[in-house]
């Protein structure tokens, strides 16, 4: 049997993409520098194409039993309230997943690993730190902390900060938001207040997008530049930001809080030979439509099904370029724009411009085939239909 094509990172995206060369027979190893899978609190909302790709494998079945259907989301403002609400059960007929799915990517992981595990040609080595690779005819030679892996495919799924990236050498287009983004988890309730699980709320100066998750509400909010991290996230100071979103008469019940960078960033070359990336090791954008992690398991899916053929011989390299032109494609056609619009939209300070992206966002939930087109955007079933035109 030839060496298992070796995966760097064990986040969904990379299991993802091992269980599905798994799946199809192919020789995998997952390598991860942390010692267990790891608990990230940022992502977590899932679109109906993401469902469907997860679903072959058992995934999205095991997803249903701990997480939360979102069939409607909102768009509001601080002080008029709903603009409009969106009904997701307008697209039933092109998905059998008309919802935004909840649940958090720590939670997701170990369904993925657990699934992993069934195959006896795929293994994950933690505390496994990748350091370097050399490519040398048709094998690279990887060198991590704990010896040295040969692999005839090498595949970087290690995040933003991507040592894989590194070694290809490519540059990391785009930038970094001025304002860093806090995400404040807490056991209130905001149903009683008339949000949906999903809500995106905006305002000049501190939008909020809201998250129900299995037990629990995540509220995301802008920090600015000349906020500290360390004044941001005292006691009072969220306590101080939770009641200025929704005031309360006792404390708020504080689960987790982080404050995080945000990026608009591609990779130039998602490839470089026997080297690809995928997820956010080859692509970042702010959290505002839910589109990375969304993004990045297309990615693994997209990738495998190209990878698969290779490895079987039923195709040449060359159409692990294609899976670069599609997904790249959809990435800075959809997941940047997209997500960029979506944040000037919730910050948007002059009062005229607001108001007509209101009314606007009105004329269109008021149509019905308006509506639909906007949920089929908004779903990212646009986003994986365009990445099929792509030749």
């Amino acid at each position: 049997m030839k060496e298992p094509i070796l995966i760097v990172g064990a986040g969904p995206v990379g299991l993802a993409t091992a269980l599905a060369l798994a799946h199809q027979g192919v020789p995998v190893r997952v390598i991860e520098t942390e010692a267990a899978l790891t608990e990230d609190h940022r992502a977590g909302s899932f679109h109906p194409p993401t469902l469907e790709m997860l679903a072959p494998y058992g995934v999205t079945e095991a997803m249903h039993r701990i997480g939360l259907k979102v069939p409607r989301w909102q768009i509001r403002d601080r002080k008029q309230g709903v603009i409009v609400e969106w009904d997701l059960g307008m697209i039933a007929d092109l998905t059998p997943y008309p919802y935004r799915f909840h649940l958090e990517q720590y939670r997701l992981t170990p369904i993925l690993l657990e699934k992993l595990k069934a195959f006896p040609h795929a293994s994950v080595k933690f505390s496994t730190e990748f350091v370097n690779a050399v490519q040398k005819g048709e094998v690279v030679e990887v060198e991590t902390k704990n010896g040295k892996f040969t692999t005839p495919w090498l595949v970087g799924c290690d995040g933003g900060r991507s040592l894989v990236r590194k070694v290809v050498g490519t540059e990391f287009e785009g930038f970094t938001w001025p304002e860093r983004f806090i995400v404040i988890s807490t056991g209130a309730d905001f149903a009683p207040h008339g949000f949906t699980s999903n809500a995106y709320v905006a305002d000049p100066r501190e939008w909020a997008a809201v998250f129900h998750m299995p037990g629990l509400w995540r509220i995301a909010f802008p920090v600015h530049p000349e906020e500290s991290d360390e004044s941001v996230l005292e006691r009072e100071a969220v306590e101080a930001r939770m009641q200025r979103f929704i005031a309360r008469p006792g404390r708020y019940d504080i689960v987790q809080k982080g404050i995080y960078k945000v990026h608009q960033r591609v990779a130039k070359d998602w490839r470089a030979g026997r080297i690809l990336l995928a997820g956010d090791a080859a692509h970042l954008n702010n959290p505002l439509g839910a589109f990375g992690l969304n993004g990045g398991l297309h990615d693994a899916f997209a990738l495998a099904q190209c990878l698969g053929k290779v490895w079987r011989r039923e195709a040449g390299e060359e159409l692990l370029d294609l899976y670069v032109r599609k997904r790249r494609t959809a990435n800075v056609e959809f997941v940047q724009t997209q997500s960029i619009g979506n944040k000037r939209m919730l910050e948007e300070a002059d009062p005229d411009r607001r108001e007509a992206k209101f009314a606007e966002l009105r004329r269109i939930a008021a149509d019905r085939e308006l509506a639909r087109d906007f949920l089929v955007r908004s779903s990212m079933i646009w986003s994986v239909r365009r990445a099929a035109e792509v030749t």
